[in-house]
């Protein structure tokens, strides 16, 4: 997610291991989609691996040969696609497209059951729907030529038919494996039957003109979110449905507009950085940070509550998944907290706090999202995200202080010097990986896309030589979880520029700048507006989704009233960050409960404190702008 965080309870995994399935249909159905499935996986995995050797060898080719590869990009871009598609099929299979699962989740047994037929049998209507389109457009992209390789251009765009197909595939596997036919034929003519009214209502539909922006980006994506269906999903359903039934727009052109969403360069990042926050954590060298961290600070008072803090900021500027920076740092520090009398629900609503605290370390995700989407220096984004997190660690951490001031320590042994510097030896390779990556963006070495690769190599090497932690046997599955998180986040990127192109072209876009850049108050209101609408969109949508629904409307307002774009990225990537990990409809929250292992309502109290040390170190960050456009 995201990225962006991403939690998912399976699609139907209440229904599909229903005991009234007969034992041959089920056998048959999950053969053939387990035979299906490594036919997908293995090609993702694989492409992940190819990305990595391609960028990395353009990097070496130009900055250290000085003989630049001109088709490497485009290689890359091409195979970019087939990743983003393939991925997105692994992530179906697995269920791990994101939802917003909060109302699905509050329903008995039967009613969710049905609920998550429902989301898969909406996905299989859109995926149906699009796929003519999709094999329309990539037929008209053979009669383009690729500039360095000479190629038809339909070789990358065949992705997106092939993905949609195999998505599609996926779902009719998972609605054959459930036995309840019953509760599949009515999923079917539910869903049948919303498309049917939607379709009768087309003479009265099309007159309404932007009302229709309301019925289908507001009624149509928040019924369907809040149902349970995937976000990509339903944004794709929501576009796909006003433009077929209130424009003349051929459908192929929102194929090209997801296209185009999915397909930006800078964007190959994403599968990229994921993989190396998986690797980090693969190779010991998040457990060898928070060790030095603790040899620090482990004998005062909250002083595991700090480790925790500032575990999670050093790691974020590794991985840029606030998934793998969680799942790097909690089982690391939770048992040692655990043992020194800290409650779980304190410790999983830290781990969330922390988690929307470091949004804006680079190379967060969202950080990337929004160079990809508006077309703000990356560079000055990673270097303006690194104070705000700074400013957000220090008000989280006096609470932490008032919190645990009182703290019993006395069976607690502080570290001596040998073993600080014991421990600062040893995590100083992996110490060294975030300022690696930093400076190779900032002298040029590799684009904010290539840098991913030289931090992948760097931690290869140093998981090889120094800590001597690679498991060969989990290279593959976490290859395989990379494609997977990646093709979840890029669809939704992709159904969410379809989204944003429909609103720029029924002028909504102009309608929001004339009444943002009117508000009474001036830039002051434009930001405090921006601020609560990007924390409710946090909480529903979450942070990647958002940012490509609405970035591009409200940037050039922020320009238009003054406000800096860098310091205005600051503030909405934080408020959002806020929303994604607030309950109850924060998901990342839920994800910081699954990776801690706690329930979700012991933190439900202690979270709010944290949440409102957030807010206040929001709007220190809101009132001083130097704090994000200082160094630029």
């Amino acid at each position: 997610m995201a990225h962006v965080e991403i939690t998912e309870i399976g699609v139907g995994e209440v229904a599909m291991e229903s005991p009234r399935e007969p034992p041959r249909r089920r056998s048959a159905a999950a053969s053939i989609e387990l035979f299906l499935g490594m036919l997908v996986e293995i090609p993702a995995a694989m492409l992940v691996v190819a990305e990595v050797v391609i960028l990395f060898a353009g990097v070496v080719a130009r900055y250290g040969l000085r003989q630049p590869l001109i088709w490497s990009d485009e290689l890359a871009s091409i195979l970019f696609l087939w990743l983003a598609m393939l991925g997105a099929a692994v992530a179906f299979r697995r269920s791990e497209h994101m939802r917003m699962t909060a109302i699905v989740a509050s329903r008995g047994a039967p009613t969710r059951a049905y609920l998550d037929m429902v989301a898969t049998c909406a996905a299989l209507a859109f995926l149906l729907m699009i796929a003519w389109p999709a094999y329309q457009y990539a037929y008209e992209e053979s009669f383009i030529t690729t500039p360095a390789l000479q190629i038809s251009n339909s070789w990358r765009a065949a992705a997106l038919p092939v993905g949609t197909c195999l998505m599609a595939l996926f779902a009719l596997l998972r609605l054959a494996r459930t036995g309840d036919v019953k509760q599949v034929a009515a999923a079917v003519l539910s869903v049948a039957a919303l498309i049917a009214v939607f379709w009768l209502a087309q003479p009265w539909l099309r007159p309404l003109g932007n009302i229709n922006l309301v019925i289908f980006f507001v009624g149509v994506a928040g019924f369907c979110v809040f149902a349970g269906v995937p976000i990509a999903f339903a944004f794709g359903l929501a576009i796909f449905g006003y433009l077929a039934l209130t424009t003349h727009t051929p459908l192929m052109v929102l194929v090209g507009r997801m296209d185009e969403g999915m397909s930006h360069l800078i964007l190959l990042s994403v599968p990229l950085f994921v993989f190396l926050g998986l690797l980090i954590e693969m190779t010991g060298m998040a457990r060898a940070m928070v060790a030095f961290l603790a040899s620090l600070l482990g004998h005062v008072r909250g002083g595991l509550h700090y480790v925790l803090v500032g575990a999670m900021y050093l790691v974020s500027g590794i991985s840029g998944s606030k998934a793998a920076d969680m799942a790097a740092v909690a089982p690391v520090l939770f048992p040692e907290m655990k043992a020194r009398g800290a409650k779980p629900g304190d410790l999983v609503a830290l781990l969330a706090a922390t988690g929307a605290q470091t949004e804006t370390i680079p190379p967060s995700l969202v950080l990337i999202t929004i160079g990809s989407v508006t077309g703000v220096s990356i560079s000055a984004l990673f270097t303006g995200g690194l104070l705000p997190g700074v400013v957000l660690a220090i008000t989280l951490s006096a609470l932490v202080w008032w919190r645990y001031r009182l703290e019993d320590l006395s069976h607690v042994k502080r570290a001596g010097a040998g073993e600080i510097v014991r421990a600062f030896v040893i995590a100083l390779p992996a110490l060294a990986l975030p300022f690696v990556i930093r400076a190779a963006v900032v002298e040029g070495i590799a684009t904010a896309t290539e840098v991913s690769t030289i931090g992948i190599v760097y931690g290869l090497l140093i998981g090889l030589l120094v800590y001597r932690r690679f498991d060969w046997r989990r290279l593959v599955p976490m290859l395989i979880e990379t494609a997977a998180l990646s093709g979840a986040i890029l669809l939704i990127i992709g159904t969410a520029t379809g989204m944003a192109w429909g609103l720029t072209q029924s002028g909504f876009s102009r309608a929001l700048a004339a009444s943002m850049t009117g508000l009474p108050g001036g830039h002051a209101s434009f930001i405090a507006v921006s601020i609560v609408a990007f924390m409710i969109l946090g909480s529903v949508l979450e942070g990647i989704p958002a940012i490509v629904l609405f970035g591009p409307l409200l940037f050039p307002i922020a320009r238009a009233v003054g406000v800096h774009e860098v310091h205005y990225a600051m503030i909405i990537i934080l408020a959002m960050g806020i929303g994604l990990f607030a309950p109850p409809f924060g998901v990342g929250y839920y994800a910081a409960c699954a990776i801690g292992r706690v329930d979700p309502a012991q933190g439900i109290r202690p979270i709010w404190g944290y949440l409102l040390a957030l807010l206040i170190g929001l709007i220190i960050v809101a009132v001083f702008p130097w704090i994000s456009i200082g160094f630029l």
